[in-house]
């Protein structure tokens, strides 16, 4: 037997463990050999890699990433590289002059440190947009900025009550000051004109290239479906699909619509039966139970701070009533999905064990590989239940440092013990939970590299920092294997990617190739690595 491809003169972590010194075999999209000599697999024909001392390893799997969201924001106005108030209006303004075309102006990617508590103005908006309706999320897409002419179309004044998922910014007179939290989004949301497929398809194109130039073949698309004002992505999945452009291994999460209940669930088994198609299918369900700490809406067991110190009334939010929560997660495990939950704050984090503990004494244990992402406050009674209920961790990695938003917008307002429980990485790994990562593209950078960076660094790369801070907890930090797990075999196995994810014979060849060693390097260098090429089944899809 001849390979088509062999890996030499470099070093191999298979998704678990670090070799200095095998080669790589392939043949026909799989791995035939992981050895030191390769023996007589070489002929002719076989195309020879030589690493030169870089790295081979699976392929990286987002565990959770939006990335047609990602796409649209890279085709639309995208503030997510502008740095303060007046970078992103003149962002605005020169998108707005360039595109006389639109009817929206829309995109996103705004920082909440860049504002006055954390909420923009739709004043300063109204100033360069030119009178067309505008809505632009911020960088966590649990916010939205827009200006008078947007709230004017959707009625939205100092009438319009807080929805109970939301929160309007407001005047001391009630009136809206142009930012809304949440499910408040949907008041505007509903009048954004829908994403046309020929825009999907576009942003999925450009938005896989760009994944795979960073090593990544596979993601879980963490929301399919109508959300805020952004259409539902499947159309586009399943173009790519059929025509045979979708090179990428992807899993999508079905949208719970909180403001619905069980009644949904044969809606979304006949959605899931329907779309099974080569490397994209439908298998899991995704519950956002709570939002974020930034706007005091994430789920806590004890009430937010204020600015003085002082105990607030504010819990923050459970999107579906825990009780509620319960039951559904118990009848789509019964129904065979894998259900995805958003959870942020300690207090939904709990909601979600308890839903899946729930399910396990109704249904028994199965292989669904529930998972929980985002993980930010954990309380210590709950660490070791990931384990004990086969729940995965779902960690994205680059928000568990020091940054101006961490410093001016959560610790405060969560208080040293809180703070001293965000995102205990360190803890999961050592109480035996599964880990997988993402990145929550375009919520932050979808770079698998980045994102170990932070792991093991707890601090953000160079590239993406904004001040020299010190390491975020450093006792919370991943040693440089089981981070790299996380993001390859870990997040594979959570896909029920079985065959991939690992580099062992047998497996398919979804591979990354970096141009160094991280493991050679002081773990300080591990964001500088670039992937010289990914392949996905044998098959370039990319090259550096």
């Amino acid at each position: 037997m001849v390979a088509d491809m062999v890996f030499v003169n470099g070093p191999v972590f298979d998704g678990r463990r670090y070799w200095p010194d095998v080669s790589v075999a392939v043949r026909s999209g799989r791995i035939v050999a992981v050895a030191a000599d390769l023996g007589d697999l070489r002929g002719s024909r076989t195309e020879v890699v030589d690493l030169a001392g870089g790295l081979l390893l699976p392929g990286f799997v987002d565990a959770h990433i939006h990335p047609v969201q990602g796409g649209l924001e890279r085709r639309r106005c995208d503030l997510s590289p502008a740095s303060g108030r007046e970078a992103c209006l003149h962002t605005i303004a020169a998108y707005a002059l360039a595109h006389p075309e639109v009817e929206w102006i829309l995109g996103g990617g705004w920082h909440q440190p860049d504002f006055p508590g954390g909420a923009p103005r739709a004043a300063d908006l109204d100033a360069v947009t030119g009178g067309r309706p505008a809505f632009l999320v911020n960088a966590d897409h649990h916010g939205a900025w827009l200006n008078s002419v947007a709230l004017a179309l959707a009625g939205v004044d100092a009438r319009t009550p807080d929805p109970p998922d939301g929160r309007i910014e407001r005047a001391a007179d009630g009136t809206p000051t142009g930012t809304l939290h949440e499910g408040a989004m949907d008041l505007v949301g509903r009048l954004v004109p829908p994403t046309m497929r020929a825009e999907q398809v576009a942003a999925l194109t450009e938005a896989q290239a760009y994944l795979h130039s960073l090593g990544i073949t596979g993601w879980q698309d963490a929301i399919l479906g109508d959300y805020a004002n952004l259409s539902d992505a499947t159309p586009a999945y399943v173009e790519l699909a059929t025509t045979g452009r979708l090179t990428a291994r992807v899993v999508g999460a079905l949208w719970w619509q909180r403001d619905r209940g069980a009644e949904q669930i044969p809606e979304l088994i006949e959605r899931r039966d329907r779309l099974h198609y080569p490397r994209f299918r439908a298998g899991s369900v995704k519950i956002m139970q709570d939002g974020v700490a930034e706007n005091f809406t994430a789920g806590m067991i004890e009430p937010y701070f204020d600015g003085c110190g002082c105990r607030t009334g504010n819990r923050g939010l459970s999107f579906v009533d825990p009780a509620a929560l319960r039951a559904d997660v118990a009848l789509l495990d019964a129904a065979g999905f894998q259900v995805h939950v958003h959870a942020i704050g300690d207090r939904a984090i709990r909601e979600a064990l308890d839903a899946f503990e729930a399910a396990r004494a109704v249904n028994g244990a199965n292989d669904h590989r529930h998972h929980i992402a985002h993980l930010q406050v954990v309380h210590a009674d709950d660490l070791g239940r990931f384990a004990a209920l086969g729940v995965t961790a779902n960690l994205q990695a680059l928000w568990a440092v020091y940054e101006r938003q961490m410093l001016d917008l959560t610790i405060p307002f969560l208080g040293p013990e809180r703070t001293a429980r965000q995102y205990p990485f360190g803890d999961l790994a050592r109480s035996g939970a599964h880990l997988a990562a993402g990145s929550d593209w375009p919520v932050s950078s979808p770079d698998p590299l980045a994102g170990v960076h932070a792991a093991v660094n707890r601090r953000a790369p160079a590239a993406l920092a904004d001040g020299t801070y010190d390491a975020f907890l450093p006792g919370q930090a991943l040693d440089l294997e089981t981070a790299l797990a996380a993001y390859t075999s870990g997040s594979a196995w959570l896909n029920h990617a079985d065959a991939t994810g690992r580099i062992a014979v047998g497996a398919l060849a979804d591979l990354t190739v970096l141009d160094r060693d991280p493991f050679a390097g002081p773990p300080g260098a591990i964001a500088e690595a670039r992937v010289r090429m990914t392949l996905v089944e044998g098959e370039q899809v990319f090259a550096g």
